[in-house]
């Protein structure tokens, strides 16, 4: 277990260092729309999903890696782990995909953003108990929206602390994280414009689109598994198609085999080379290095 070194204060943000990565509360207190939220975060270890995830989480945070200074090539990047908007697959949608763009010289700041309250300490099963996802969900989406552009606008206005450049700060997500991805990508204002926008197995249907694709709207990255068990793969296809039919930059990857929620999984198949090509795409935007 990491021992928690030091804590202190910077404006009205609270950081915790654990180890080598920093802890950042996104609201100095309580999250707006969410004021009244008693419930505390927790982490199960045991489940459906066979990976440790996060859940009841209140208190918006961005977990900090970052790159050895020399290796910076001065782009941030908000991971925002799925989970269907019930929990954080943590590790394999967030800290290890972290820990991969770091040795490519990326600075990354994973989101824990708002979620469902569980009733249960197992929120893998639960999310299937809950009656019609659409209508629990819902809520919970906009508030997700509010932390990540909230994400943005602390990152860029803390830019040069963190070792980054203002214009070079993107937002990835995973299905549910995903879905807040693109999101933040259909309802920013100039100072929570995403420079890129990277939705990875998007729940597209469950994304806040406000006004459509906006007339300065980033560019897109989007990627997704054909055999995802969710049928996901379409809503892909059609954040893409919305992108492409607005005039807007737009690249999209669809594997035959991989499922649904792969993240830094291994499973011998092509989809565990994902993050290669969207590493291949950020180098040819000029936002990394070969």
């Amino acid at each position: 277990m990491r021992a928690v070194g030091l804590l202190f204060l910077i404006g009205s943000v609270w950081v915790s260092l654990m180890g080598q990565e920093e802890v950042v509360r996104l609201y100095p207190g309580k999250a707006p729309g969410s004021e009244h939220w008693t419930h505390r975060e927790a982490e199960n270890t045991s489940n459906l999903w066979k990976t440790r995830v996060v859940y009841n989480v209140a208190d918006p945070t961005l977990t900090v890696f970052r790159p050895k200074p020399e290796d910076s090539v001065g782009t941030g990047v908000i991971i925002c782990p799925g989970g269907a908007f019930f929990a954080l697959s943590i590790d394999s949608e967030g800290f290890d995909v972290a820990r991969w763009l770091v040795e490519k010289g990326i600075t990354c700041f994973v989101l824990k953003y708002r979620l469902v309250e569980c009733r249960t300490k197992d929120p893998t099963r639960e999310v299937g108990q809950r009656g019609p996802l659409d209508e629990v969900v819902a809520p919970i989406v906009k508030l997700a929206l509010g932390d990540g552009l909230m994400a943005i606008r602390h990152v860029r206005e803390r830019a040069k602390q963190y070792g980054v450049r203002s214009n070079r700060i993107g937002i990835l997500g995973f299905s549910a994280g995903g879905t807040v991805a693109a999101s933040v990508g259909l309802n920013y204002h100039r100072t929570s414009r995403p420079d890129f926008i990277a939705p990875i197995y998007l729940a597209y249907a469950w994304a806040v689109k406000g006004n459509g694709v906006p007339s300065d709207a980033p560019p897109l990255f989007a990627l997704a598994a054909s055999d995802d068990e969710l049928q996901l793969g379409p809503q892909s296809v059609e954040i893409y198609q919305d992108w492409i039919g607005a005039g807007k930059s737009a690249e999209l990857h669809l594997f035959a085999r991989g499922g649904h929620g792969f993240g830094m999984r291994r499973q011998g198949r092509t989809t565990d080379r994902w993050i290669e090509r969207f590493h291949d795409w950020m180098v040819e935007q000029g936002w990394g290095r070969p």
